[in-house]
């Protein structure tokens, strides 16, 4: 009798382990196929994916991170404005410990700007919700050939005025510009660098062991360790050209803290799992990170703002996303909450739009 329980057990396991090989076959061949739609066809370059479904992750690999050198899921990539929504959970964090509050004003922190100003009204939610109004050159085409040190950065805050369309607090209004004064405000806030402050908070505790945001060395490349810059795609322009060498940091500012954060799909994927409840997470910081998903101001009748976070109501359940794009590198991370799925996207070469197929993907996943 026992010999036949243990005979039946193997075969149902076997059955359970077969049908999960199934769907996770399926889902690959889905991934693959809209993936290679949006890749360029003349080869160059590739994608790292990490899909989250049903509780496990799935990891498919596109191409070449390199010239001689196949993609894998721990490949590096310049992250781009996907930094952006680790900053959020550090500001969620400091909300729920009662550090910070989103109406707090960033010159009470950030001295040198000028209180009379229009930027000495602006908030920290403000700036973490694109609705300061604060838009400077770098911010959109045509993309200027010059930046800021720390006191021209300041200098430039302190001149900007605010239009009737650009007015703190009444409109969405996307800017790079506002993130980096953001940026400036945790440090002073914390008495920390943004590094530090993004291990201690966010990094370390999720055990994002390859998710590092590095200073910028003299020839524009990250300062990354001896391991990590080995595992440093190669970015390629639009054209197919390499553009930068592996590991190449691009920014507009010339302090330290300003530069892209880089990480691999294997990190982001354990990332995606504790934004979507499913990773042993310590409850603060799980508190905090599904804060940042929620959303705050009203984009359009169908987008809506978090921090960092952008909620497309396009499909329902609704996408929680956000992108970024180099003119080396294009990136997307995306997730159906309610469906306990989710996506990351990294490619190697500029100008792609991941975006659009990551939720073509989610939202076929969605309804499988």
């Amino acid at each position: 009798m026992r010999l036949f329980v243990t005979t039946v057990a193997m075969v149902l396991f076997a059955g359970l382990t077969s049908a999960r090989a199934d769907t996770d076959a399926d889902i690959e061949r889905l991934v693959s196929d809209m993936i290679r739609q949006e890749l360029p066809r003349d080869g160059i370059g590739g994608a790292a994916v990490a899909v989250r479904i049903g509780g496990r992750t799935l990891f498919l690999n596109f191409g070449m991170a390199a010239a001689g050198q196949p993609m894998t899921s721990d490949a590096l990539f310049n992250l781009a404005s996907l930094r952006k929504v680790f900053e959020a959970v550090v500001i969620a964090d400091a909300i729920n410990r009662a550090e910070l509050r989103l109406s707090d004003r960033v010159a009470d922190d950030v001295s040198e700007l000028a209180r009379s100003h229009d930027v000495g009204h602006i908030t920290y939610g403000q700036l973490a919700t694109h609705t300061s109004g604060l838009l400077l050159p770098q911010d959109h085409p045509p993309w200027p050939n010059w930046g800021y040190t720390l006191p021209e950065f300041i200098a430039a805050l302190n001149s900007w005025r605010a239009d009737k369309e650009q007015a703190p607090g009444e409109q969405h209004i996307y800017t790079h510009a506002g993130y980096v004064l953001l940026q400036l405000a945790l440090e002073r806030h914390f008495g920390m660098p943004i590094a530090e402050l993004l291990d201690e908070r966010v990094l370390h505790p999720l055990q994002l062991t390859s998710t590092v945001l590095p200073e910028r060395n003299q020839d524009g490349r990250a300062a990354l360790s001896a391991p990590l810059l080995a595992r440093a795609v190669q970015g390629y322009a639009e054209s197919g050209k390499p553009k930068g060498e592996p590991g190449d940091q691009q920014t507009y500012y010339h302090f330290p803290g300003t530069g892209q954060m880089f990480s691999s799909a294997r990190d982001l994927a354990a990332f995606v799992a504790a934004n979507l409840g499913e990773a042993p997470v310590e409850p603060q910081l799980q508190k905090a990170v599904l804060m940042a998903q929620k959303e705050l101001v009203a984009i359009s009748p169908r987008n809506s703002q978090a921090l960092a976070w952008e909620v497309n109501h396009n499909s329902n359940p609704p996408i929680v996303e956000k992108n970024g794009g180099l003119d080396n590198a294009s990136t997307y991370f995306g997730m159906i909450p309610k469906r306990k799925i989710g996506i990351v996207i990294l490619i190697n070469r500029g100008e792609n739009n991941p975006a659009e197929v990551g939720r073509r993907i989610l939202r076929a996943l969605a309804t499988r």
